[in-house]
């Protein structure tokens, strides 16, 4: 039995952040019932990664709302209205993601749902928070990333701003909120009280960023400084970067550079024993660096390197990765299907006593559980 198998979810939201939230939640056992807009539906259905398309939904929609129910409600129209209201006094969760005012003009916002039902559980994520002069900003992530900092960590020092080519304020948001409602429903188990869950795109950023934020605030201020040279962190000192070699790539990670000199018989690197020239002169060493590691293959540097436990990688693409039994052993592909539509996605990355969380149901069509939800909950009948 999974932890989470009895309690029940309500997706209001849309996008990323929200629906991943709704998603670990249905991993861990809980049913999910996605609440859309007829005709429309959540507008991630439309969000076409690399322009993929299934079943009249994008991929991406499939994956992300994987293992759940889809209920389409108006909710300006009274009577779609109350019948959500009767599916939110049985509903154990509710997570949404609207700009900050729209629950509130729906009716919907945390204090008039508890009145409905005191014991649920509101998980509400905001772009920058619900206060502040960028409350009603866009929470889009490319924005966000830009407006937390994060940008200025990424690329080398000679390039503009960089952001993630992931979605990781929408990611690290949803596994936040998930986060505490976890916690909210642990003390409802104690206390039989609810309670409001919030999280901001924003917040998640700057915590995400948390390591080289609490450097700043503690060195005077000093804005990072990326290295010119494979810059991978912008506080860390060499050796830390990807580097070419002869026929690919090899990732060096924090370790002594005089000992990387010895072990990659480079003899420029004997000269910087003093261990905070590693960073002062981070540059020259990485060029030092660069230029000798072109010399031979990848392999030929791991094997120098592996078995004296210095830290170090091989640059894997997908495809290699893919192939290597390290990444079959994990398991970590899945199938889901819905009638017309099979995907293969990633499965939940938590274990529990051993066992892998996976489900091979699809996202549902909008409004395909409408009949059977109606009657399972009376929703038809009128709300007392």
């Amino acid at each position: 039995m999974k932890p989470l198998e009895g309690l029940l979810v309500l997706d209001f939201s849309q996008f990323l952040s929200g629906p991943s939230a709704a998603l670990r939640l249905a991993d861990l056992g809980a049913r999910v019932i996605k609440i859309e807009r007829p005709s429309v539906g959540d507008a991630c259905r439309q969000l076409q990664l690399n322009n993929l398309e299934l079943d009249g939904d994008s991929v991406l929609f499939h994956t992300i709302n994987r293992n759940k129910e889809s209920y389409a409600a108006n909710l300006k129209d009274a009577g779609d209205l109350a019948k959500v209201k009767k599916l939110i006094a049985s509903a154990d969760v509710m997570i949404e993601n609207f700009r900050p005012g729209t629950m509130e003009k729906l009716g919907l916002d945390y204090e008039r749902v508890k009145q409905i039902n005191k014991r649920i559980v509101y998980g509400s994520i905001t772009g920058y928070g619900k206060e502040g002069p960028w409350r009603d900003k866009p929470g889009q992530d490319l924005l966000v990333q830009s407006l937390s900092g994060l940008a200025w960590l990424n690329g080398n020092a000679e390039q503009p701003p960089m952001p993630f080519a992931l979605a990781i304020a929408d990611m690290m948001t949803g596994a936040h909120l998930v986060q505490g409602i976890l916690a909210c429903l642990v003390r409802r188990g104690r206390t039989g009280e609810g309670g409001l869950v919030e999280a901001s795109l924003l917040e998640s950023t700057l915590d995400f960023q948390f390591e080289v934020l609490s450097t700043y605030l503690n060195d005077g201020g000093q804005a990072p400084l990326r290295s010119s040279v494979n810059n991978a962190h912008a506080y860390l000192g060499a050796p830390y970067g990807i580097y070419a070699t002869k026929d690919g790539y090899i990732a060096l990670a924090m370790g002594s550079v005089t000992r990387l000199g010895e072990l990659l018989e480079c003899g420029k690197l004997g000269s910087f024993g003093d261990s905070k020239t590693w960073f002062t002169s981070r540059d020259e060493i990485k060029r030092i660096l660069a230029h000798h590691l072109r010399g031979r293959t990848t392999q030929q540097w791991l094997d120098a390197l592996e078995p004296a436990d210095y830290w170090c990688a091989d640059v894997y693409d997908w495809k290699r990765l893919f192939a290597h039994e390290a990444f079959q052993a994990l398991d970590m592909v899945q199938s889901v299907s819905r009638t017309g539509a099979d995907v293969m996605t990633t499965r939940c990355p938590i274990r529990l006593n051993g066992e892998m969380l996976k489900s091979d149901k699809g996202a549902p069509r909008l409004g395909e559980n409408n009949e059977q939800l109606d009657t399972e909950f009376k929703l038809l009948e009128k709300l007392t």
